[in-house]
């Protein structure tokens, strides 16, 4: 990947040096079995999570190539960044915007993750600098039911509530415009404004004559609407 072209985000945080691979792994949850008489056949079911693996390098020491959001952070700042995703036990977003080195904006990944693990390697040859394998897997929302049975011996009723993880997040109580910035994405957009950068859809959905038909391709100097929630 060329450096500058890509920016990394894990959650809130922007990787200094963008990873020089990245690996996405769409699994299958296909199944094969043999009938009698006919051999075997495919059944086809969705698609399994998604794994994410990536190498990235953690300066010491600020480079001329690398960015921060914020200033010089050391290692120290980022390794603990990355534990907090581990034990806080919750998904966060995962987001890789490509940029090309002309300008104008290629596709994005935009996907709600889990942190799985993370291996940080030290080797001499690169200095004070560290190096850290990460691996991401893909969080669908799932939710309980709970049913009621009334006791009305005539009629009786049954209903069914479905309980799902939600985020709520603070959000606009009128509509408002925005003018997109250089290397501003949906998902960042919806964070800003809504608190949360799931909801980009809503951005989206709001926009669909201005962004056209995918929502990755937004591009500066673009007006949206901001809809209250």
């Amino acid at each position: 990947m060329a450096k500058g072209g890509y920016d990394f985000y894990l959650k809130d945080c922007l990787l200094p040096i963008p990873p020089s691979k990245l690996t996405i792994k769409i699994n299958s949850e296909n199944e094969t079995v043999t009938l009698m008489n006919q051999g075997e056949i495919n059944i086809l079911k969705t698609a399994g999570l998604t794994d994410i693996e990536f190498e990235c390098m953690i300066p010491q020491v600020r480079y001329p190539f690398a960015v921060y959001q914020s200033g010089f952070q050391e290692a120290e700042y980022f390794l603990s960044y990355f534990e907090a995703l581990k034990n806080g036990r919750k998904p966060f977003q995962f987001i890789v915007c490509r940029s090309k080195p002309g300008g104008g904006r290629l596709f994005d990944t935009n996907i709600r993750v889990s942190m799985e693990d993370y291996k940080i390697t030290e080797d001499a040859a690169d200095g004070f600098d560290l190096t850290v394998k990460i691996s991401l897997k893909q969080w669908r929302d799932y939710g309980t039911k709970t049913v009621t049975i009334s006791s009305d011996e005539e009629q009786p009723k049954v209903s069914v509530e479905s309980q799902r993880e939600t985020t709520d997040s603070p959000a606009p109580d009128t509509v408002l415009t925005y003018t997109v910035a250089k290397n501003d994405c949906l998902w960042k957009i919806a964070k800003k404004f809504y608190g949360d950068g799931s909801k980009y859809p809503v951005i989206y959905e709001a926009n669909k004559e201005v962004v056209g038909s995918d929502p990755n391709l937004i591009y500066e100097g673009q007006v949206l609407t901001i809809p209250a929630l």
